[in-house]
């Protein structure tokens, strides 16, 4: 099955990616691949609420690298030798002070007076290394395009695979992430107007490295056409968004578990 990357707040780990991108129909001139399930996520990052969201799934993907999906977005990815490299349009959901939100499940009360931060469509960019065959140390950004004030961030993570035979693959990621000055602003920090609205004290948090994340993936091939995929992780903020006021929880744990089916 194809690389699949959640639009939804939950992130999902890059062992998912690596489990996905196997696919059981790579000598396919092109793949379909459709899919559901569920994940669970904080209701924002540094939330002690946990929600659970629909995932959908729908994959279109061709031999020349050419990808458009609900999850990872519209764009290009391949490899050459130990090498790989994807880049893709996307989208960085919002995140609101009030009322639903897009995906389900309704705001947190902590942000009231906060106000919203605008959805942005983003430019995703990855490259990575296959050390040796099990195991691939990988570099990404993802930079916002529309709603530019909400920045962009960095990240770099390690994958290797644990287990893997005919109908199961079993792996497991370390990933750190770090954020420009906007995004940390945005995201962990609270201006001097919101600060009268909320009762939340000023907080200017600065650009660098604000999450760690560790999770095991795993993926059972029922037949050539079906699989099913889950994850489980844990995701930790750090250094100045870990002090944000608006973090309830620095610690916090990620799920995700569906099926999917290739034509």
């Amino acid at each position: 099955m194809k690389t699949c990357k959640s639009i939804f707040t939950l992130k999902l780990a890059p062992s998912l990616f690596v489990l996905l991108s196997g696919g059981a129909f790579a000598g396919s001139d092109a793949v379909l691949t459709i899919g559901g399930g569920a994940a669970l996520a904080p209701r924002y990052s540094g939330s002690d609420e946990n929600m659970a969201l629909p995932m959908l799934l729908l994959d279109y993907s061709t031999a020349s690298g050419f990808y458009a999906s609900t999850m990872r977005g519209l764009g290009y990815g391949g490899s050459a030798g130990p090498f790989s490299y994807s880049a893709a349009l996307g989208f960085r959901a919002p995140r609101k002070e009030n009322g639903e939100l897009p995906f389900g499940g309704k705001a947190s009360k902590y942000l009231r007076g906060m106000g919203d931060v605008k959805g942005s469509a983003t430019a995703n960019l990855s490259a990575g290394y296959a050390i040796f065959e099990g195991l691939t140390v990988n570099l990404h950004t993802a930079q916002a395009l529309s709603a530019r004030e909400t920045g962009g961030t960095y990240g770099a993570g390690l994958t290797g695979t644990l287990f893997k035979d005919a109908g199961n693959t079993v792996t497991l990621s370390l990933g750190f992430e770090m954020a420009d000055k906007k995004y940390a602003q945005t995201y962990y920090g609270v201006s001097a107007q919101q600060a009268l609205k909320s009762g939340y004290k000023v907080y200017k948090p600065k650009a660098g490295m604000y999450q760690a994340d560790v999770a095991m993936s795993w993926q059972h091939k029922v037949d050539e056409r079906w699989a099913v995929t889950g994850m489980l992780g844990v995701s930790g903020l750090l250094r100045d968004a870990a002090n944000s006021p608006l973090t309830r929880r620095t610690t916090s744990p990620t799920a995700a578990v569906y099926a999917s089916y290739g034509f």
